[in-house]
């Protein structure tokens, strides 16, 4: 592949995911007003329905956002009567997030919101799992890229050659 196509908009994976980010996210935008929440409190609302009380950090690591991007949005949560932050007994350094009755209720009014998306999407039970799979396997090498910091040139040669 010459470098012109390599460069070529539609040609990119990076772009696509983008785009397909955007569209979800919006199509997620009218499901959450009724709830008054936005795509990343419903996010943090997801982990928290999982488990109830996980650290500020550990909340962080598990939607990969930092401090500076989760407290704002945990602020908002706050106020908005859903959550509650908590110093831990056991180390005050440590914050750690709670559902408040309020927020423990909202779960069953959000249990519609990812059968209403998949219908929303087209796409089959089986695109679905089948997608969301090569997504998780994309997330998992690229953080093992990442951390290994590995070199690519490689790889780059022989996917210029394949498309040759």
């Amino acid at each position: 592949m010459s470098n012109d196509e390599l460069l070529k908009l539609d040609n990119q994976l990076c772009f696509l995911l983008y785009a397909c980010s955007r569209g979800v996210t919006r199509t997620y935008r009218p499901l959450l007003a009724e709830l008054d929440i936005t795509y990343p409190q419903y996010l943090v609302m997801l982990v928290l329905w999982e488990e109830d009380g996980p650290s500020i950090k550990s909340l962080g690591r598990r939607l990969y956002l930092d401090s500076g991007t989760l407290t704002p949005l945990l602020k908002r949560l706050e106020a908005s009567g859903l959550i509650v932050r908590k110093r831990s007994s056991e180390d005050e350094r440590i914050v750690k997030v709670f559902l408040t009755d309020k927020g423990k209720a909202m779960k069953e009014r959000a249990c519609a919101i990812p059968e209403a998306l998949l219908c929303q999407s087209g796409l089959s039970g089986e695109e679905f799992v089948g997608l969301k799979s090569l997504l998780e396997t994309l997330l998992e090498r690229l953080r093992n890229f990442e951390a290994n910091g590995k070199d690519c040139r490689d790889i780059m040669q022989s996917f210029k050659s394949e498309k040759a």
